[in-house]
């Protein structure tokens, strides 16, 4: 599926991109367009095709069949180093015995850029990740975030028409990852360079995709906003793996709701669905509390948002709109 977006031309375009491993069919005709000046996000579990796909555009991978072309052209058979393009790794891959500054200039040194240059551009892409001042230190005396950022500067200095990103936050802890996410959003639009990012994580994928290309079994299930496949998902696959799905048997059919749309109280109401129960278990989580509920008709809900005064054993009543229902196939 791809999804017009007429204000930004298209910077890489897949055609029925398929390639296998043996018997195992990792991508499966895969066509997407990726629009200038994007953050598109290829979500999905492991084994789903989404690196596979990341690769192919790198170059190191080739596709069976299919093509990909970027800015016009047609780079299926092109080596990585003739693609315009730059890839971070989640081990960031840096030289220990090279100083910071001394790996972010490696790929222009390659190139045959004049020293001066090359180290004018090194020092900006520092000062773009926020590292100004760090050039002389080596990759051992960094945090895991620090390396992080030298090795998207040393991508960046390459001024790539579009960036490759294989799970770059994976190695992190949770806190740095969140703040990381952040900063790497930040730093997409103030560079202006497409962005096209791999990860099995749907959180890090809502925060900072314009779009999210959902995979699974080598397919794209669903391609859109953060908000439209959050919202709106078009098949069990993609409501159970962005976020947390209720399934429920109401009146002879099942229907879907997400759990934070569920009001828990022990008596009001707050909409025209409504349900009784007994709370099996709450679960505290920080910002919230997931409520476990067995149902009168024998099923089972779970209902998510700050609660103090219900306690386990405790009658309740479920409540939510039916406009927040969703169906999917």
């Amino acid at each position: 599926m791809v999804l017009p977006q007429p204000d930004r031309p298209v910077l890489v375009s897949i055609r029925n991109l398929s390639r296998s491993f043996g018997v195992v069919q990792a991508v499966d005709d895969v066509s997407l367009d990726v629009y200038a000046g994007e953050f598109l996000t290829l979500l999905g579990p492991s084994g789903s095709g989404k690196t596979t796909v990341l690769r192919m555009i790198a170059g190191f991978e080739k596709p069976d069949r299919g093509s990909i072309e970027l800015g016009g052209t047609d780079v299926s058979q092109l080596p990585p180093y003739e693609r315009d393009v730059n890839t971070v790794f989640q081990d960031y891959a840096l030289f220990p015995h090279m100083d910071v500054i001394s790996n972010i200039e490696y790929g222009l040194r390659v190139k045959g850029v004049e020293k001066v240059e090359r180290r004018a551009r090194a020092l900006v892409a520092l000062e773009q990740v926020r590292l100004g001042g760090y050039g002389e230190r080596k990759p051992a005396q960094l945090s895991g975030g620090q390396r992080q950022r030298v090795a998207l500067a040393r991508a960046l200095v390459n001024r790539p028409s579009v960036l490759l990103l294989d799970e770059p936050l994976g190695a992190l802890d949770l806190k740095l990852r969140e703040q990381m996410q952040i900063e790497l959003k930040e730093l997409q639009r103030e560079v202006g360079i497409t962005f096209i990012f791999v990860t099995h994580d749907q959180e890090e994928a809502l925060t900072m995709s314009d779009r999210i290309a959902i995979f699974n079994r080598g397919k794209i299930e669903q391609l859109g906003t953060p908000r439209e496949v959050y919202d709106n998902p078009y098949t069990t696959f993609v409501s159970e793996f962005v976020g947390q799905t209720n399934k429920y048997d109401l009146n002879g059919t099942t229907i879907n709701i997400r759990p934070e749309f569920i009001t828990i109280s022990k008596g009001e109401t707050f909409g025209d669905r409504t349900v009784a129960g007994k709370l099996r278990d709450a679960i505290f989580v920080g910002a919230t509390t997931r409520f476990l509920v067995d149902t009168v008709d024998g099923g089972t809900l779970i209902a998510t948002q700050r609660h103090e005064d219900i306690a386990v054993g405790d009658s309740v009543i479920l409540s939510w709109e039916s406009e927040k229902e969703f169906l999917v196939n």
